[in-house]
Parts: structure tokens; C-alpha cells; sequence
């Protein structure tokens, strides 16, 4: 991969630049949980950082969006307050966006994970689902569904 097409797979990740609102809604039509997220560049714009306040039950964290310099792959380098590392194989088109783990990295691996979130036409609306799965299972379930509002 050269520079340039390095500089283009981040500049694709500048629609997330921002703060966000976020809304996740738990299984049993509980009222949407509230937290907020905030997107920014770091280290000269060649990581994409994202900071959540997460709306109960889920856990305060940081990620780290980086892209591989020979493939252009993503990979999203996950941590939480209650001390979770995690890795996620991360693919963004500037319209979906998706996260992908199916094997042990830093922490065990109990079940498959991934989310797809969609951006809305405006831009600022991002609408998505985490999935869960059984160890080597392809059947997945719904999680959670998070949707995303920029707030400025």
C-alpha cells in the first residue's frame, strides 16, 4: 500500500470526526440508554481515536482505529473500564461500518462479536447492532442496537 492510499483509507474515517450522542437499546423494549462518544484524530492524523461514556450497563472505553500498511486494512484496538482488551478486524466504506472478532487476541474468546452500523444520508446518524455467536457458530443473534447522533 503507498502513502497515498494509506491517507485516503483515514480520510474516509473523518465523517466519524466528532462528538456523538449514543443510544443503545437492550433487549426487553427497556428505554434507550443514553451515553456519548467523542471521534478525534491523534499522533499527526494517523489514529482515529474514540472515547465512549457508555450508557449503563455497558462499560466506559477507548479505541484505537489504525490501518495496516501493507493491506489498508482497519483493525480497532478496543479497551474497557473493566480491563477488557480486545481487537476487531474493522472494515469502512464511508457508508457501513463493521467489527469483526471470531478469535482469542488479549482476551478470551467466549463468543463471536461483530457490529454493522449504517450512515444515514445526513451524516450524522449512524444506526447499528452488535451480534453475538456461538464459538465456531455462524448463526448470530442480536446483542444490542446502538445508534449514533452527532452532536457536534
Amino acid at each position: 500500500m503507498d502513502a497515498t492510499a494509506r491517507q485516503e483509507a483515514l480520510r474516509r474515517l473523518d465523517v466519524l470526526v466528532g462528538e456523538w450522542v449514543v443510544e443503545a437499546e437492550f433487549a426487553g423494549g427497556e428505554a434507550a440508554a443514553v451515553g456519548r462518544s467523542v471521534f478525534e484524530w491523534t499522533l499527526d492524523g494517523q489514529f482515529l481515536v474514540q472515547r465512549t461514556k457508555a450508557p449503563d450497563p455497558a462499560p466506559d472505553s477507548t479505541a484505537i482505529v489504525s490501518v495496516d500498511l501493507g493491506t489498508g486494512a482497519y483493525t480497532q484496538h478496543y479497551f474497557d473500564a473493566r480491563g477488557v482488551v480486545r481487537t476487531y478486524a474493522m472494515t469502512f466504506d464511508g457508508e457501513v461500518w463493521r467489527l469483526l472478532r471470531e478469535r482469542a487476541d488479549f482476551s478470551p474468546l467466549h463468543f463471536q462479536q461483530r457490529f454493522t452500523g449504517r450512515i444515514e444520508d445526513d451524516g450524522d446518524t449512524v444506526r447499528g447492532a452488535w451480534e453475538l455467536a456461538k464459538l465456531g457458530s455462524r448463526e448470530w443473534e442480536r446483542d444490542f442496537g446502538l445508534t449514533y447522533r452527532r452532536s457536534r
